[in-house]
């Protein structure tokens, strides 16, 4: 049983296209083109992107800003959870919740069709802020707060999950939001 082996022509390179092969080439490249074109527009014309604010701050001051933010608004202790507070700014206010190992702080109530400037924030590592069911998704930065406005639109619970892994607790990192009629 035996092998031969041709080498190929040194000059392959200089071999014209075929008919096929340039076809697929303009196919391939007109939805290259297409594709990024559209990822650009879709920025401003589609819905998913929310536009947010973002400033340098230190882990400490943010945390005394939520610290306070949670005392003066605290309304009761979470039914869930006693250990964590519920609290339930005015409309229009700013709402500050903290990410750490392994929890986001505090709890909040918010009333439907009320809007509210949303501080994000970590206390130590990089976690994931990942609203369920609507599917809001950051990262919260230790160091970096970031300021999103919301405006609920439907009642309910909401959970906050962290999607980014945080250590061994990770899959115990949750939150919530109450939307109040």
């Amino acid at each position: 049983m035996g092998y031969s082996f041709t080498a190929p022509d040194k000059n392959w390179a200089r071999e014209p296209i075929e008919r096929t092969e340039i076809l697929w080439i303009i196919i391939a490249g007109s939805w290259c083109l297409f594709m990024f074109v559209w990822m650009i527009a879709w920025h401003w014309i589609g819905n998913q992107n929310m536009n947010t604010e973002a400033y340098k701050t230190f882990t400490d001051v943010y945390a005394k800003k939520t610290e306070e933010f949670t005392k003066q608004y605290t309304v009761r202790q979470d039914a869930s959870d006693p250990s964590l507070p519920v609290v339930a700014p005015p409309p229009g206010s700013d709402v500050y919740i903290a990410g750490s190992i392994f929890q986001w702080r505090p709890v909040l109530e918010l009333q439907k069709g009320k809007s509210y400037r949303l501080h994000i924030s970590s206390l130590d590592y990089v976690h994931g802020f990942s609203l369920q069911p609507e599917n809001i998704n950051f990262q919260a930065y230790p160091g970096y707060e970031q300021v999103i406005t919301v405006t609920p639109n439907k009642a309910g619970t909401y959970g906050i999950v962290c999607n980014d892994y945080c250590g061994l607790g990770h899959h115990t990192m949750l939150g919530r939001i109450y939307v109040k009629e």
